[in-house]
Parts: C-alpha cells; sequence; structure tokens
C-alpha cells in the first residue's frame, strides 16, 4: 500500500473511532467542562464542598482541582447553579385596613443566587421560602395602615417589605432585588359596589355643578353684553336729533338742495306708505291718493 492511502486509512480511523472514544472518557471523567455565563459549578467530594468555579467558558478540573478531580466521577458531584435574575409575582396578599376593609396586595420583586454554597445546602426550598417570607412580610408591614397609606405611599411600603425580607435571604443565599407593590385592590365585592355607587354620584354631581357654573358664566356674560349695548344704544338715541338737526341745518344753507331732498323725502314717504295711487286721465296731470 501506498503512503498516501495508509495515511488516508489513518485519518478516517482517527476521525471516526478514535475522536469519539476520546471525547466519551473525557465527559466520563469529566476532563473538562463549558461553563455558560451567569452559571456557577459547585463540586463536592465524599460530601463536602472542595470549591467551586464562576468563569465562564471552557473549564479543565484536573488543572483546578489536581489528580483528585479524576475521581469526581466516582464519589464527588459537580452541582450547576444559575445566577441569573429571577421575578416572580405574588398576588392577592390578604392585608385588613385600619378601616377594616380587607385589601388585596399584589407584590412583584426580583431576586438572584449570591451564595451557590448556601443557595445548595441551607435550605432544601429556598425559591419557595423567600416567597413565603416575602407575603409574609407583606401582611405584617402593611396590616392596620390607613387606606389612604395603602393606596399612595407604595414605595416606601415596598421599601420596608425588602429590608424586612433580606436578612433571612441572604442566609439561604440568595439576594433580593427590586420589590414593587404593584397592585392594592378591595377584596370585598358589596364594597366595591358601593365605592363605584359613590363615585357615579360624586361623579354626577361634579359634572352638574360644571354644567350649572358654565351656565351661569354664559348668563352673566350675555347680561354684560345686553347692559353694554342698551347703554350705547341709549346714547345714540340721545345724540341722533343734534346730528340730525345739524345736517339738516347745514343742508338748509343751500336751497337748491334742501329742496331737492324734501322732494326726494316726500316720494320716498309717500312709495312706503300702505295707501293707493290713482292716477287720473285727461288735463289732470295731478296724484290723487287714496288712503
Amino acid at each position: 500500500m501506498s503512503p498516501l492511502l495508509i495515511s488516508i486509512v489513518i485519518g478516517v480511523i482517527g476521525t471516526f473511532v478514535a475522536v469519539p472514544i476520546v471525547l466519551a472518557i473525557g465527559q466520563m471523567f469529566q476532563l473538562w467542562r463549558v461553563l455558560p455565563e451567569r452559571t456557577v459549578l459547585v463540586y463536592t467530594f465524599f460530601g463536602k464542598v472542595v470549591g467551586q468555579v464562576e468563569e465562564p467558558g471552557l473549564f479543565f478540573p484536573l488543572a483546578h482541582f489536581g489528580p483528585k478531580a479524576l475521581l469526581f466521577p466516582l464519589f464527588g458531584k459537580a452541582y450547576t447553579v444559575r445566577t441569573v435574575i429571577h421575578q416572580a409575582y405574588l398576588r392577592n396578599q390578604l392585608v385588613n385596613s385600619e378601616e377594616g376593609a380587607p385589601m388585596g396586595v399584589g407584590i412583584w420583586f426580583e431576586m438572584f443566587v449570591k451564595e451557590p454554597k448556601a443557595f445548595l445546602f441551607q435550605n432544601s426550598d429556598p425559591i419557595g421560602s423567600l416567597k413565603a417570607n416575602v407575603a409574609t412580610a407583606v401582611v405584617k408591614q402593611l396590616s392596620n395602615l390607613r387606606l389612604e397609606v395603602l393606596l399612595e405611599n407604595r414605595d416606601a411600603l415596598s421599601r420596608k417589605v425588602r429590608e424586612e425580607v433580606t436578612p433571612t435571604s441572604s442566609q439561604w443565599g440568595f439576594s433580593l432585588g427590586s420589590t414593587y407593590i404593584r397592585k392594592v385592590a378591595f377584596r370585598d365585592k358589596g364594597m366595591i359596589a358601593e365605592i363605584q355607587r359613590k363615585v357615579v354620584n360624586r361623579l354626577r354631581q361634579v359634572t352638574a355643578a360644571m354644567r350649572q357654573a358654565g351656565e351661569n358664566e354664559v348668563a352673566i356674560i350675555h347680561s354684560a353684553a345686553d347692559n353694554k349695548a342698551s347703554q350705547r344704544l341709549g346714547q345714540a338715541q340721545a345724540v341722533r336729533p343734534q346730528v340730525v338737526g345739524r345736517a339738516l341745518a347745514e343742508i338748509q344753507r343751500t336751497p337748491e338742495v334742501a329742496t331737492a331732498l324734501f322732494t326726494l323725502l316726500d316720494i320716498q314717504a309717500t312709495l312706503r306708505s300702505p295707501g293707493k295711487i290713482t292716477l287720473a286721465s285727461g288735463e289732470s296731470t295731478g296724484l290723487l291718493l287714496n288712503s
């Protein structure tokens, strides 16, 4: 066989036989691990924590822990802990106000793992315990408060809930992030109906008051306008004789103009008269006016 053919055969055997065997052995003894971001590996050996790895990327346990890393698959275990931010929302947590009204409070909060060892071994259900602590803190901090405080001071109340839960969550490896009371609602249906009825009546009263105020304002404006108009008309009527007399006196200075003007005014008055005009024929050329 030629050296080229031998090389091809060795390459094929190495690619399809040797490489899978090496990969299988490596996975069996965990000779390397690929660590994603926001992930922590916690290694235990004979039930004791021997270390943790937080740096993302390709990781070789043998280089980090020494020869005993070869025994991890047999006598140890690698726990994978995600440190990403988790979000949760607790709905309708029952709280009684100072007035005795049953209120439902909805609270939203963020959490992430800060201490992976405590998260794994301090509590069997840390997430469920944290939610229960948040619900308890809501009832403790918000009970017996005035209704207006529950509805208006959500930021301050949210901070109180966070301060209440943070020490306990730290013991379990958690870090409690943003916490916010998103909803405060009435739980009693009869109270809800009564509030709706009062709100509707109040809106009707406000609407009627606004309409009446508008009508009163319009009436005042009309009255002021009518008053000013009547004053102007009175002034005009008082000045009219003087203006007309001055104009007639000016016209009388020219007899021809005065005669023509009065003739024209006489004709206009005759035309506006409701009487009948009779035109006589023959020698009579005058106008006979029949009323």
